[in-house]
């Protein structure tokens, strides 16, 4: 099945960057999604387009969830702010009007990843009319930063272990990743790539992963991205990508380690983290697309809370 184009005509760029931010930072939304580094990051990948509709930014994508089964149905964010307020009358008319273009090219509307503590302010808007189910595949999974620094007490006890090992064992340093280390990185994430053995699905979504990691790695001070990198004997063995989201956070997008070294995963998140500017206190690791073994890779790190996303669609 053929990919669907953009809905909306706007694109995803470095030039509307702080024109979107001014509406994706205009509230606290504190979902993973939600920030213009993830946005740019996958804009590709999701079909990931805007538009103006009354007061409000309306940004548009395409469920993944369904693309095994070749579905694709576009969706709309929680229309964005930039005042850090709602009104009730002229968001209800955003969302009809947002509603009528969808129907209008004769797809199915819905809102989704809608925070938890949204749903009163849709609600509000739209009294009685709209029925919000639980998201759980794209629940964000929120730590403590310090947490995933230290990796103290005995719910950590395993993980400290393989950290203990890698720094006892291996001669490392942690670099921050800029623009100019594009090929090297890009040569790693080709490596990690070629290591797996995955579903022909899959092995299709790390090669759009790859186009949209060429893009990230040439545009990381452009984009605002926060990335860290380890070099073991002056070569790249893991990275981590992420930007800020919202005053206190830091959405980790990207996480990957040569797994011939023991203890390199708890390496890059505890070095990635401790490079934090002080203000932060959570990390934001996004969500497990309800899959079991990286749903179980999350939960080990020990959550602090879970940000809970709906969907919600007219009766």
């Amino acid at each position: 099945m053929d990919r669907p184009e953009y809905f909306f005509d706007g694109r995803i760029t470095i030039e509307d960057r702080e024109f979107l931010e001014k509406y994706l930072n205009g509230y606290e939304y504190r979902t993973s999604g939600s920030s213009f580094s993830a946005m740019y990051m996958w804009k590709e990948d999701n079909n990931f387009s805007w538009k103006m509709i009354g007061d409000y930014l309306c940004m548009a994508g395409m469920s993944h969830l369904e693309l095994e089964q070749g579905i694709f149905e576009p969706f709309l964010f929680p229309p964005f702010t930039c005042t850090g307020s709602y009104d009730p009358a002229s968001l209800r008319k955003t969302i009809y009007e947002a509603k009528d273009f969808f129907e209008s090219k004769g797809e199915p509307f819905s809102i989704r990843l809608l925070p938890k503590h949204m749903i009163p302010v849709i609600e509000e808007a739209c009294p009685g009319e709209m029925i919000f189910e639980d998201d759980r595949p794209n629940h964000d999974y929120v730590y403590l930063r310090q947490d995933l620094i230290e990796l103290k007490g005995r719910k950590y006890h395993q993980k400290k272990n393989h950290l203990n090992f890698f720094r006892r064992n291996y001669e490392y340093e942690y670099v921050a990743l800029t623009s100019a280390m594009k090929d090297e990185a890009m040569t790693f994430i080709d490596e990690f790539n070629r290591r797996k053995d995955i579903s022909e699905h899959e092995m299709e979504m790390l090669l759009m992963e790859m186009d949209a990691m060429e893009d990230v790695f040439s545009n990381i001070e452009k984009v605002g991205y926060i990335a860290g990198a380890i070099r073991i004997g002056g070569k790249i063995e893991a990275l981590s990508v992420g930007g800020r989201l919202g005053s206190e956070t830091v959405t980790c997008h990207v996480e990957k380690a040569n797994t011939e070294y023991r203890g390199l995963y708890q390496a890059i998140c505890s070095e990635f983290c401790s490079h934090m500017p002080d203000e932060i206190i959570y990390i934001n690791r996004e969500e497990d697309m309800d899959l079991e073994n990286l749903r179980k890779a999350k939960m080990s790190l020990k959550p602090v809370m879970m940000m809970e996303k709906y969907i919600a669609r007219f009766k």
